[in-house]
């Protein structure tokens, strides 16, 4: 076996390897499309500052507090579908090289038996002394018994030629896995460091809102949350005003039940980007397993969910159906009944029901379609 050959020992050595790091490092790939527009630097909050003599925040500027953190948590989301996006990748990826590090390790095992074949009838044709046919039935005592077994001999060459194709195919074989595994890991390497990418926006994101927040006073606090609470049940209200409640019937399948029913035993847990629970979920997270506890397999993202998943008009939806917000798909809600939906809000909030038309829908998908 030739130096080209030997080396695919040890690219077998190295994708088993390099799954084990994998347990260690990230990978991610660049945010699904539709992409999001690029938010502003959080301003300064309009809250006054510890040690200064404050003026009265006012109701126009907690709003504009609301707002900021609004189109903070709205990039904190966009950035952590992009890491659920390429963790689900990566997944895919180690799986891969796992399984082209397992073909490497049979086809050695092949190409050693075909090897061994292939010895064996080398030395069967030495101990013949590899004399011509036509010299050995010269030398035979019993012509007739040589050419009895002369026709044997040219099956044992048309089998050692089958072999030797066989072996040939074989090495061609494990070229192309030691080709695609190197593929692999390469698309690995690259969506490892666009995972942390992603990461460090999250992180980044969430700080910019968390110490925005810790700039408030309690009671400027409760009055915010009083707003957040205002803008969601103006925004259900008009949804509601629109009538479309009168025209949603639909009944839930059984899949549907299930999946509504695992999402309601998740209330009141704490929202974590990137998580998919038992503890913590944030919400695609929510609604991948909720699904996956009814048996139906679907995509880890909102955006691949909006994507991938069968849509049906907001009339036609029913409890199970997964309702999609924002223009970038970046929020992701399971419809539960009665104008309501369950979903994973936001950092520092926990897994809770609201109204079905409190954020701005995109699509409504349902995933047992």
């Amino acid at each position: 076996m030739g130096a080209g050959k030997r080396g695919l020992v040890s690219v077998a050595v190295a994708v088993v390897c390099a799954v084990t790091v994998l347990g260690a490092a990230g990978s991610a790939s660049a945010a699904p499309s539709p992409t999001p527009t690029a938010s502003p630097t959080p301003a300064s909050s309009p809250a006054s500052t510890p040690g200064a003599s404050a003026a009265p925040v006012t109701t126009k500027d907690l709003e504009a507090v609301r707002k900021k953190l609004d189109e903070l948590y709205h990039d904190a989301a966009v950035a952590t579908d992009a890491y659920n996006a390429a963790e689900e990748k990566a997944d895919e990826q180690s799986a891969a090289i796992v399984a082209l590090a397992k073909k490497i390790v049979k086809g050695q095992e092949k190409l050693a038996e075909l090897k061994k074949r292939a010895g064996a009838a080398a030395a069967a044709q030495y101990r013949t002394g590899g004399l011509p046919d036509e010299a050995q039935l010269m030398l035979s005592d019993n012509p007739t018994q040589f050419l009895d077994g002369a026709g044997r001999v040219i099956q044992g060459q048309r089998a050692t030629k089958g072999l030797i194709a066989e072996m040939t195919r074989t090495q061609e074989d494990l070229e192309q896995y030691a080709a695609d595994a190197s593929a692999q890991w390469d698309k690995l390497e690259a969506n490892r460091k666009a995972k942390a990418t992603a990461k460090k926006k999250v992180q980044k994101q969430i700080k910019a809102a968390e110490e925005l927040e810790s700039k408030l006073e309690k009671e400027e606090k409760e009055r915010l949350a009083k707003l957040e609470q205002e803008a969601a049940y103006q925004a259900q209200t008009a949804w509601l005003d629109s009538g479309i409640l009168d025209e949603i019937q639909g009944e839930a399948s059984e899949q549907g039940k299930k999946a509504v029913a695992y999402a309601t035993a998740q209330l009141g847990k704490p929202y974590e980007w990137g998580a998919e629970g038992p503890g913590s979920y944030d919400c695609s997270g929510l609604t991948s397993q909720a699904w996956a506890d009814a048996g139906t397999a679907i995509p880890r993202t909102s955006q691949e969910q909006w994507k991938q998943l069968q849509h049906v008009d907001v009339e036609d939806m029913r409890p199970g159906d997964l309702i999609i917000y924002n223009s970038d798909a970046s929020h992701v809600a399971m419809y539960i009944g009665d104008g309501a939906i369950i979903h994973a809000p936001r950092p520092g909030r926990t897994v809770t029901i609201a109204g079905a038309g409190s954020m701005p829908i995109l699509a409504v998908v349902r995933p047992d379609a």
